[in-house]
């Protein structure tokens, strides 16, 4: 999970981006970079730290241009090298960078390819370069003279839907001829388009969730299909075109859960109202596990699964309070690296206020249970405040396969879900009992907002891969890469082609 943007304007774009991916921090906490396209160069900046850190007065001013993009990198269990920060750049042909928010499932492959086949060199562990220098080959490919028609640009992304599997939504600027943006056949990852209309002619803006497009002042339009890419040239003319075979939507259901803002609205619907659905979803669950009486009041996890608590409680009569006060500058537990950063960082992300819990039977709701270790810090938080009895929920079923399209869940082993019940689960995280969302009424929660999305990717509640490319043998070989990354390079993997599986954008 990443955010990316790209903005095409009629005046300077570093600040629009900036404040753009200022919107998107959530997605990621790790890096951040901006390139921007000024005749036929490129100017980009990017490092390792948040927004506001990375970019100061002399970056911004060496970002000229009308054109550019931006991304905020979201920390994994791989490397987070300085290096490994997106923007990528490759400069031929016509010279191109790229932002990429998802995870390629056969990167591996291709890295060889690219190597044996196409003549590329890899610098980086990224995946994110191998999709750049794919896109690089396929457009030189398909480039019979020094200049590029939007035909033939199309004609590269429907190659490459071909080559690469897995899950990607790109912003890619080309110099000189303007902004490409494209998303993958199954749309697991969100992009959407927006619009500005001033009198000196129309603005564009891509990027991630809708809020970036709100904020910035720019009209939603519509989401981008998946398989499609649109081109926005110097001239402000938007070209677009469907480039895969067979699309069909699929987007990943732990946006809703989790990832996304509220505030977004993601292929038709709404975050906020989603998680309002599967508070009353929840609320069916406790009361068929739950005896009346048995809970004093709901408190949220904050900030993900306030919706769904406050409809929980609305829908049982339930007395509804703020039991934690969270630290705004402490980054979001989940998508911390290693699970000491994770303990270390619950107790100064959260402060229970005593008197809320102290004599009573308290029923907290988070929006999911992943490793378990927050939420075995949380229950014992409500202990240590007071808490006569702690009841555990989960607005989201069990998490009890690794994802691979871009969350940092990639091991069987660290998933507290992964073969065990949920009364293991329970022992586990010390709450004197847990509950549950269903699988479907999940997928009915979002269904439900925007009946359109009968598909969802769900793999790491259900174990479906949408791809159709995922076998056990796959999963024990990530496994063995993220627990030694040498593991490739035994396989008979050259050293300079090492591929660390475990990075996610």
């Amino acid at each position: 999970m990443c955010g990316i943007v790209g903005v095409v304007s009629n005046t300077m774009v570093n600040q629009v981006i900036y404040d753009a991916l200022l919107l998107l921090q959530h997605r990621g906490q790790d890096a951040a970079g901006i390139a921007t396209n000024h005749g036929s160069s490129f100017a980009m900046h990017k490092a390792n730290g948040l927004v506001r850190d990375v970019f100061r007065t002399r970056n911004m001013r060496s970002l000229p241009g009308n054109v550019g993009i931006g991304q905020v990198r979201y920390p994994t269990a791989g490397s987070t090298s300085e290096e490994e920060a997106q923007p990528f750049y490759v400069n031929a042909p016509f010279g191109i960078v790229l932002a990429h928010n998802g995870n390629l499932t056969n990167a591996e492959q291709l890295k060889i390819e690219l190597f044996k086949n196409d003549r590329r060199h890899i610098n980086t562990d990224s995946d994110s370069e191998v999709l750049l220098n794919v896109l690089a080959h396929e457009i030189q490919q398909a480039t019979s003279s020094y200049s590029l028609e939007p035909a033939t640009l199309f004609g590269a992304i429907a190659q490459l839907h071909r080559r690469v599997r897995g899950s990607y939504a790109v912003v890619a600027q080309i110099a000189g001829y303007g902004l490409l943006a494209f998303r993958d056949p199954f749309g697991i990852r969100p992009l959407c388009l927006g619009i500005l209309e001033t009198d000196k002619g129309n603005e564009y803006m891509v990027a991630s969730e809708s809020v970036a497009l709100e904020g910035m002042g720019f009209r939603f339009v519509r989401d981008i299909d998946p398989g499609e890419a649109i081109f926005i040239d110097e001239d402000h003319q938007l070209y677009s075109q469907q480039c895969a075979e067979n699309p069909t939507l699929n987007p990943c259901a732990f946006e809703y859960v989790y990832l996304a803002r509220p505030d977004s609205i993601l292929d038709g619907a709404s975050v906020y109202a989603t998680r309002l659905k599967m508070g009353e979803y929840l609320a069916e669950q406790v009361r068929t596990h739950m005896s009346s009486g048995a809970i004093d009041v709901v408190m949220p996890i904050p900030d993900s699964s306030r919706p769904s608590a406050m409809q929980l409680a609305m829908q049982l009569n339930l007395e509804y309070r703020e039991g934690f006060i969270k630290n705004r500058y402490i980054g979001r537990t989940f998508i911390m690296p290693g699970n000491v950063s994770r303990r270390k960082s619950v107790r100064q992300k959260l402060n229970a206020i005593g008197a809320e819990f102290k004599g009573k039977s308290v029923l907290l709701v988070d929006d999911s249970i992943v490793r378990g270790t927050t939420s075995r810090e949380i229950v014992q938080m409500a202990r240590e405040s007071g808490a006569t009895r702690v009841i555990f929920a989960s607005a989201a079923p069990p998490v009890k396969f690794p994802n691979v399209y871009g969350i940092d869940m990639p091991t069987r082993q660290e998933l507290i879900a992964y073969g065990r019940s949920t009364e293991e689960i329970r022992r586990e995280i010390t709450a004197d009992a847990l509950v549950y969302q269903e699988v479907s009424a999940m997928r009915r929660a979002i269904a439900d907002v925007n009946p359109k999305l009968t598909s969802l990717e769900a793999s790491c509640f259900d174990g479906d891969y949408i791809t159709g490319d995922i076998t056990r043998e796959y999963l024990d070989k990530l496994e063995a890469a993220r627990n030694n990354p040498r593991s490739m390079i035994e396989d008979g993997v050259p050293s300079q082609l090492n591929l660390n599986l475990a990075k996610t954008d």
